[in-house]
């Protein structure tokens, strides 16, 4: 007799739909076995054949944090490139070399964080280099191509799946785990909601990540818009992952819960499905899951709905059936294409802001190539490791031959002496010491566990010293670099060694303040936040406030305005490349303080002016600067390249491509035309293209090319519910170049504040010399609707639009005007509705706040101060007479009406036991037909509503 073999369990046939293979895999699990779901490190279950899993693979522009891959333009560059096609295909080359990289290194995930769809509303967030746009439509037309690429094209299973960062109304790095991003509904469903709508709804999403912050005085982890709004976009299982450290935060920062069992049950059944905390240990996720379970805060549905969530995706990613998933087998890894590919975005991503003629840059042409960023090719916080490299001056090099090309860093050389005369002394490598490979080439799930090296002898003194390079970065926040290219840095022993190939880390261990003491300087270490001191040993931080701290007297031995006039003496053209590190003033965990350029870099340009040359400006940033651009003869920007960012700059300058690039997002043109950074009101506070009323220095949609181009031909239909849009454009210029026409329309008799004019569509096309091309924009009409308060949903107005046709928002080459039907508009129903407080329509001085932990709005004074509140159209009826205030803590409500009526009449609220316990308070109120309403709240109450009766 023979054993019979054991039958497949359901879960394992491939001919089964997901949904029954997952229910049948949900009933074999045990209750602890779901637990252990529920971390981003979820175990085998060996029993059954179920392997481990984990969420979070970091993807933005290329596989991070695993070692060397394919890096890509920042994910600001890929916005600016304005082609989705191109990023679709930039998507699939990740998704390619994600599977490839995970076939011999089981660490690699193949759920991708990314991409980061939040909107650049302000240019100062630390976090900008990982959006693409402060457009929405832009933004989602980026990301929805971006996710196309990452899934794959199976109709069944995905190459990987990816997870939009970070939900919701999230742009600010300071104090990111505590601040409330106060967003009224118009913003809400307007802007912040779009992005992530659009991009989910085009079927390509597998989950979303909540952010730290705040929206409406709740944390984005325990939201009712993951329930009410982002589930019911898709009819696919969205799997949502914590941010790293987030479910802690709602006790630790936030305060919002009082306890962690509290806090993790709320988040699980708010839809948080995947608990990133902790690293991998998940013992304290999983006992405070447990707690929760015991104390009747979580049913095991709870656990069931979020583990199928997850099972969901890993079924799509083909885990449980790799005879059939047609990406099992690896992916494509550095390949040709790939490095081709990250040429040619890296050139798309390149926008050219201003050009008197010097670009392109005539062969023969004597260059000089000066700046901090000129032989540079920088990496962020989510790149991956270089394979290759290219700096502008390697570009420029190859290009136009080293003996027409001069170069000066424009650093700052200097010997620092001590009190003692001595100066600091770089040792010498041993021999047998490795060199250092890049930050995380080894592959680290935690790059901020990456510790410095210790190998290396630490720095001491003698009478000579070494000459450093010295870099003001802004604010005061330097790095010192020795002659041999490295960075002196701090390791866990606390030593100063010149060790680091680049700033880096999540606590950058390579920057430095000077700050005068007692008649020189005290050398500040800014990732221990300790002085240095000299001791027996070698150079350190000091251990203890009653160290002694070394006084240093700086000697400038150059400083970089000499070393920029020689290189610049006997050029033609000067170009400058500034920008910033991605790792210094400006990244995650830090905003910006302004948008100038740092004065080391002012002064280099300076420099770079000074002789008869004519100077271009290459920015390579994160970010958008102000400028002054009069005395130049070129600007151009393009974000950090990634691997072939160095010689995409260097075609572009001398005319191999002509550049077509565009700006995501507004150049300002100073801080004053700023909004605060925590006011998230783009209407109120007029922010972005969309609203802003001041003149920038640059347009959202700019960009400037070798070429020219002109437009005719404009005609509009309408019907089936859509506008349809047709135009010609002509390359008139010379040479074959792409140019990005831009449809935007403009509301012309508004009842309600709308944009100034609002991107439609747009296209990039390349047009030989003397070609036309007819392009072609269809509308949906619902593009035209805003968010109506008085209804609680979009409604498009009835009247006339302005449709603009252009190479940028503000550069409108044609224009008309279509009439929509529309719907027209009811006044508030106040009668039988009341007023929610936060559907006002115009607010000055207040906050929206959480009506309740779990659900809804109410409005407070900011600072439990004053505010005021307008409703407009409000049909009170012929006989309205009582008026009722729900409210909590305590001041008053002042009520009245424009137009003569009643007087003003003020509810006082009285002290409730807290923030969550509401009273009705009744007062009379007589007033009739369709009015204005004004709201005046004082002091620290919380409005939730107004209600009305005869």
């Amino acid at each position: 007799m023979t054993a019979s073999t054991p039958p497949t369990p359901p879960f394992r046939d491939p001919d089964l739909p997901f949904a029954k293979r997952i229910d049948d895999l949900l009933a074999r699990l045990t209750r602890d076995e779901k637990i252990s779901f529920l971390h981003q490190f979820a175990p085998a279950v060996e029993r059954l054949g179920v392997a481990a899993f984990r969420t979070g693979q970091e993807a933005l522009h290329g596989v991070s944090w695993m070692g060397p891959a394919t890096v890509f333009p920042q994910a600001v560059g890929l916005g600016a490139t304005w082609n989705p096609e191109l990023v679709r295909r930039v998507g699939e080359a990740v998704s390619e070399e994600a599977r490839a990289m995970r076939a011999r290194d089981d660490r690699v995930g193949l759920n991708v964080w990314a991409p980061t769809v939040n909107l650049l509303r302000h240019p100062l967030w630390g976090r900008n280099e990982e959006g693409y746009s402060e457009d929405p439509k832009l933004t989602s037309a980026i990301a929805t191509a971006y996710t196309r690429g990452l899934r794959g094209d199976h109709p069944v299973y995905w190459r990987t799946a990816p997870v939009l960062k970070h939900w919701l109304a999230h742009n600010n790095e300071t104090g990111r785990d505590v601040t409330s991003s106060s967003v009224r509904p118009r913003v809400l469903h307007e802007y912040d909601l779009r992005a992530f709508r659009e991009t989910v709804e085009a079927g390509a999403v597998a989950g979303v990540m909540p952010a730290y912050n705040l929206v409406n005085g709740r944390p984005n982890h325990v939201s009712p818009y993951l329930r009410e709004h982002l589930r019911t976009w898709t009819d696919e299982e969205l799997l949502i992952c914590s941010d790293a450290g987030a479910p802690s935060n709602l006790v630790d920062s936030e305060h919002y819960f009082g306890t962690h069992e509290e806090a993790t049950a709320a988040a699980l059944r708010a839809g948080v499905d995947s608990f990133t905390d902790h690293g991998t240990d998940a013992s304290t996720v999983t006992a405070r899951v447990r707690g929760a379970l015991e104390r009747g805060l979580l049913t095991e549905a709870d656990l069931d709905a979020a583990v199928r969530r997850q099972l969901s995706v890993r079924f799509r990613l083909g885990e449980f059936d790799p005879g059939h998933d047609p990406y099992a087998g690896g992916g494509e890894f550095d390949t040709p294409a790939h490095r081709a590919l990250a040429r040619e975005a890296a050139e798309q991503a390149v926008v050219l802001l201003r050009n008197d003629g010097v670009l392109p840059l005539a062969d023969g042409t004597r260059i000089a190539v000066v700046g901090l960023l000129a032989d540079e090719c920088k990496l962020d916080w989510y790149s991956g490791t270089l394979i290759h490299r290219s700096t502008p001056l390697e570009g420029l090099y190859e290009r136009f031959g080293a003996d027409r090309v001069e170069f000066a860093e424009g650093v700052d050389r200097v010997l620092l002496r001590t009190s003692a005369g001595r100066c600091l002394r770089v040792p010498a490598a041993p021999e047998d010491a490795a060199d250092e490979a890049a930050r995380g080439s080894e592959g680290a799930l935690d790059p901020a566990l990456l510790a410095g090296r210790t190998d290396l002898p630490p720095l001491t003194t003698d009478a000579v010293g070494t000459e450093l390079a010295l870099v003001d970065w802004g604010d005061g926040v330097l790095t010192l670099r020795a002659p041999d290219g490295r960075y002196l840095s701090v390791a866990e022993d606390g030593f100063l060694r010149a060790s680091a190939e680049q700033p880096g880390g999540w606590v950058v261990q390579e920057t430095f303040r000077l700050e005068p003491h007692d008649g020189g300087r005290l050398l500040r270490h800014l990732g221990t936040g300790r002085p240095v001191r000299v001791a027996a040993d070698g150079v350190r931080v000091a251990d203890e406030a009653s160290d002694d701290p070394e006084v240093f007297e700086v000697v400038v031995v150059e400083r970089a305005e000499a070393a920029v006039a020689r290189a610049t003496a006997g050029a033609d053209v000067v170009v400058v490349v500034a920008g910033n590190d991605p790792h210094i003033n400006g990244r995650e965990t830090e905003d910006r303080t302004t948008l100038r350029l740092p004065a080391h870099q002012e002064r280099v340009l300076a420099a770079a002016r000074a002789g008869s040359a004519r100077t271009a400006l290459a920015l390579v940033s994160s970010y958008p600067y102000a400028i002054e651009p009069g005395p130049l003869s070129a600007v151009l920007w393009t974000a950090h390249g990634g691997q072939a960012g160095g010689t995409a700059l260097a075609r572009v300058l001398a005319g191999d491509v002509s550049p077509a690039g565009r700006l995501p997002q507004t150049w300002y043109a100073d801080d004053a035309g700023l909004p605060d950074l925590l006011d998230y009101d783009v209407i109120g506070s007029r922010q972005t293209y969309l609203y802003a009323e001041g003149r920038p220095l640059y347009p959202f949609g700019h960009g400037l090319g070798y070429a020219s181009f002109s437009y005719a031909g404009l005609s509009v239909r309408t019907g089936d519910g859509t506008v349809k849009v047709a135009c010609t454009v002509t390359n008139t210029g010379d040479r074959t170049a792409d140019e990005v026409p831009q449809l935007y329309t403009r509301a012309v008799e508004p009842s309600v504040a709308r944009p100034r004019r609002e991107l439609l569509g747009h296209h990039r096309i390349t047009l030989a010399p003397g070609a036309t091309a007819e392009v072609f924009f269809e509308v949906p009409l619902s593009a035209f609707a805003f968010w109506d308060v008085a209804r609680g949903g979009p409604r498009v107005e009835p009247g006339p639009y302005e449709l603009l046709v252009g190479g940028s928002s503000e550069d409108v080459r044609l224009r008309t005007t279509v009439t929509l039907d529309g719907e027209p508009a009811a006044p508030r129903p106040v009668r039988r509705d009341g007023l929610a407080a936060a559907d006002f329509d115009e607010q000055s001085g207040t906050e929206i706040v959480d009506r309740a932990r779990t659900a809804g709005d109410a409005v407070t004074p900011v600072g439990g101060g004053t505010g005021e509140l307008l409703f407009r159209d409000c049909d009170f009826g012929p006989d309205t007479r009582r008026v009722t205030v729900t409210a909590a803590g305590s001041g008053a409500v002042e009520l009245w009406v424009d137009g003569g009526g009643p007087a003003p009449v003020t509810v006082p609220v009285e002290a409730t036991a807290g923030p969550y316990d509401h009273r009705t308070v009744e007062a009379s109120f007589p007033v009739g037909g369709v009015r204005d309403l004004r709201l005046r709240l004082r002091g620290p109450l919380r409005l939730a509503h107004v209600g009305f009766s005869g």
